[in-house]
């Protein structure tokens, strides 16, 4: 072969690998050799340097073998241009007839992503090849063209362990689960025998569909096989359990393995934090022989999920002190913790950071930067952060949106929504949440018929909203059709979402509907919130002693209560004029970590003034650890009317006046307390004092329609 003769293309790519010198090429050697088994070149540059430079083979066989290991260098490379320099000369040669050398370059042409120059040389062949069918399938798999990928694969001749594999691989990895257990399944049913990398595609697929039986029925399997020797098996497996929240199973796997690498540890770490287990998650932590950025940013991450940020910035310090830097995964998580702590100069800093480390570039970090400012309430930063980013990343503008409407600018985020060249489902559902928290009930659902009219389908968190804005309507005909609505769609039930449909329901006046739904989800509930929502709503229709009920069925559970939770009892407590046992769950909150706030106070003050206890309710405000609101000193007032203690109810209205002094309501419930104690000067003057400083009484109204 003459060098000259070579296109300038190829000159140019020659020059750029390091000088080795060629005047005895290897790559023909290894190959020709009878007595020991073919080589790899040591690398896939020297290997396409040697093919250009060296002299061509005398023996066909040790040329055609020549040809195969470049086309393989130039797939590995994807040095598309070489390898078509590669394809003329087989043409020119006449080799093109080759099935060795045709799959090779179909392998070359769809590892490159040439799908169709390679599906014209596939279609040449007279009849399918499995070999060739395998190579199709994972050039379609990697496009993403599964549906072509699929229809190959059911027709090829002769499937095997490979092109089984293959199929699964490209379904999981597509988010596929279903399908690629469906393909496994059928694999099993011809008896074909699955290798350590079907298993582990497989068990990915379980993970993510979940179900502890069957991680176990899997578990056995691979056993069976003899394949839990394979760490990558043993580690997903270890996955798998992790995932559907079998850590018992998990840890016990992991300690058997005989030798976890790092991937491993990572894995069982990860398992803790994502499942909240914090300490089990540090002691783990702690023995990884070799730690690597991700068990730093694991570590770091658990921290934050939990909200115990100022560990997490020490983790992230001792990291540093290792020589080791953060990825960008870590960057999110910290400049996140700075958006829970507003903690601006320290978000800044990390910000600085990015743009140090040019992280600054990843579109998913400029939206969280954007989120960050907007958390710290600096808009004027999110817009700056924003204007400088890619105006086609769609995160960026629902960041910016949820920003706006994080901070009451709901008409600006609105603008903004229209100017968007593209909206997705967190788009549409970030500004209906805007709607629904900014009291503008009628225009979040106007705005939900509207996404919907536009083919896009909400999720749970769109449904969140539009909830909430139906009871706040309290439009029970729309409340029913919204219900009917999630189930006709299939949008994942979640506690969130099961609150909301029984906090709609006991807010348009159907509790019974809403007690109905929460027997149906009751025992699959893994958070509080559906609690609080038929706790507090059975104790808003004065369902006192079914409420406490609810309660003690909670207090079984191995549920995390809330302050929402004791909101709920107390107000029970409140309605069925528990005194005692509204005092005994008011002392019993720091048993669970809940330190009581100004609206349990409220309650308490509530409960005592309706029982008449007004001296031990003003002592209880005297101890509060936060100033007394409006509210707090309303209810006090409001109870010394109703039984006829104007002492109290004198001091209640002069502290009344001093955190709002132009609160008419309160003035208005001082004169009545004068007038039934007969003191109608003391009324008269009061009456006056309203008129002459211009006070209003909010007008009354109902709820109901």
């Amino acid at each position: 072969m003459n060098i000259a003769l070579r296109p300038k293309s190829l000159l140019r790519f020659s020059v750029s690998f390091p000088s080795i010198s060629l005047q005895n090429p290897k790559w023909f050697s290894t190959v020709t050799s009878k007595t020991s088994s073919p080589q790899l070149p040591p690398n896939p540059e020297y290997d396409l340097q040697a093919f250009f430079s060296g002299k061509k083979p005398r023996i066909p066989r040790d040329y055609e073998l020549s040809i195969v290991s470049a086309l393989k260098s130039c797939s590995t490379l994807l040095a598309i241009s070489q390898g078509q320099q590669i394809h003329g000369l087989v043409v020119k040669s006449g080799l093109d007839s080759n099935m060795f050398i045709q799959n090779s370059l179909i392998n070359l042409y769809a590892k490159c992503g040439v799908i169709a120059d390679a599906q014209l040389m596939f279609d040449s062949f007279p009849a399918l090849d499995s070999v060739s069918c395998n190579i199709m399938i994972a050039g379609y798999v990697k496009l993403g063209r599964l549906n072509d990928a699929r229809k190959l694969f059911d027709v090829m001749p002769n499937r095997g362990c490979v092109s089984y594999t293959t199929m699964i691989m490209g379904l999981a990895q597509n988010g596929c689960w279903s399908e690629a257990i469906k393909v496994f399944e059928g694999m099993r049913f011809e008896g074909v025998v699955p290798n350590e990398v079907t298993m582990s595609s497989v068990i990915s697929a379980y993970s993510h569909l979940g179900g502890g039986w069957n991680c176990r029925l899997l578990h056995a399997f691979v056993k069976k096989l003899g394949l839990e020797v394979f760490v990558l098996v043993s580690t997903n497996l270890v996955h798998m359990y992790c995932a559907c929240s079998s850590l018992r199973e998990a840890r016990t796997l992991f300690d058997e393995m005989p030798e976890p690498n790092i991937v491993s540890w990572n894995v069982m770490l990860n398992g803790y934090s994502k499942a909240g287990f914090v300490d089990l998650a540090r002691d783990l932590f702690e023995t990884i022989p070799s730690r690597d950025v991700v068990s730093w940013g694991t570590i770091v991450d658990c921290y934050v999920q939990v909200g115990r940020l100022a560990v997490a910035f020490d983790m992230y310090q001792a990291m540093l002190c290792t020589g080791l830097g953060p990825n960008d995964i870590m960057i999110v998580d910290m400049i996140s913790a700075c958006g829970q702590l507003m903690a601006l100069v320290e978000g800044q800093q990390f910000h600085g950071l990015t743009v140090k480390t040019g992280f600054d570039c990843y579109d998913f970090i400029q939206a969280t930067i954007i989120h960050f400012y907007a958390v710290c309430c600096e808009v004027d930063f999110a817009r700056l952060q924003f204007e400088l980013g890619s105006k086609y990343h769609v995160p960026s503008w629902n960041a910016l949106i949820a920003g706006l409407v994080r901070n009451r600018m709901v008409d600006q985020a609105r603008e903004l929504f229209n100017e968007m060249p593209e909206r997705d489902v967190f788009s549409w559902s970030s500004m209906i949440s805007g709607y629904s928290q900014s009291e503008q009930p009628d225009m979040a659902l106007e705005l939900f018929h509207e996404m919907v009219a536009c083919g896009f389908k909400p999720n749970e968190i769109t449904m969140v909203s539009v909830l909430s804005a139906i009871a706040t309507l309290g439009i029970l005909k729309e409340g029913r059709w919204a219900h009917k609505f999630i189930r006709n769609n299939s949008i994942p039930l979640n506690d969130n979402l099961s609150a909301a449909i029984i906090d709609m329901y006991a807010k348009c006046g159907s509790i019974k509907t809403a007690l109905d739904v929460f027997h149906q989800i009751r025992d699959n509930t893994t958070t509080v919130s559906p609690w609080n929502a038929i706790i507090c709503g059975l104790a808003m229709h004065g369902h006192a002693d079914l409420s406490l009920q609810v309660f003690s069925d909670l207090q079984r559970r191995n549920i995390k209560l809330s302050v929402i939770t004791f909101i709920g009892v107390l107000l029970a407590c409140c309605h069925a004029g528990l005194v005692e046992a509204g005092k005994q769950h008011f002392k019993s909150m720091k048993n669970y970590g809940i330190e009581p706030n100004i609206k349990h106070y409220g309650c308490m003050v509530d409960l005592l003034g309706r029982a008449g206890k007004l001296e031990e309710a003003e002592e209880l405000i005297r101890s509060m650890p936060m100033k007394a609101d409006v509210v707090i000193w309303g209810t006090l007032l409001a109870a010394c009317r109703t039984h006829g203690n104007t002492e109290i109810g004198e001091r209640a209205a002069g502290n009344l006046a001093s955190v709002e002094p132009s609160h008419g309501p309160g003035r208005v419930l001082l004169s009545s307390i004068y007038a039934d104690a007969g003191r109608w000067d003391d009324a008269f003057w009061v009456r006056q004092a309203i008129r002459s400083q211009q006070m209003t009484r909010s007008p009354g109204y109902s709820g109901v329609v």
